[in-house]
């Protein structure tokens, strides 16, 4: 299934690869685990400032085009902030997460 971030993280998640939650994520980047942050489309803009601050020159931080109540599915409970601590599952999730952005686009051309 291209394109769908939901199915990657969940894969990451079952492989034991995803850090979910703020506090958790930021000790995962200050150990050098952290291979990519997430961070939910509704986040509010000062966590995602915070993310920002705490990622910066360390991690690549890109934002889901999913809200905390959806990825809940993977969660078990809202959470706006991810991290994933495998090289190779980051990859995935960038690449599904390109496909998904270009999926997007060709829905709404007109935009």
């Amino acid at each position: 299934m291209p394109g769908n971030i939901l199915f990657a993280l969940s894969l990451c998640r079952k492989a034991g690869a995803l850090v979910m939650g703020f506090d958790a994520v930021k000790d995962s980047v200050g150990k050098g685990k952290a291979q990519l942050v997430l961070c939910a489309g509704d986040l509010s803009e000062g966590t995602r400032r915070r993310v920002g601050a705490f990622c910066e020159d360390w991690v690549e931080v890109a934002d889901l085009p999913e809200t905390q109540f959806a990825l809940a599915q993977i969660s078990k409970k809202p959470t706006g902030v991810f991290a994933v601590t495998d090289p190779e599952l980051a990859k995935l999730c960038r690449k599904n997460l390109a496909a998904q952005a270009a999926n997007q686009k060709e829905e709404r051309p007109c935009q």
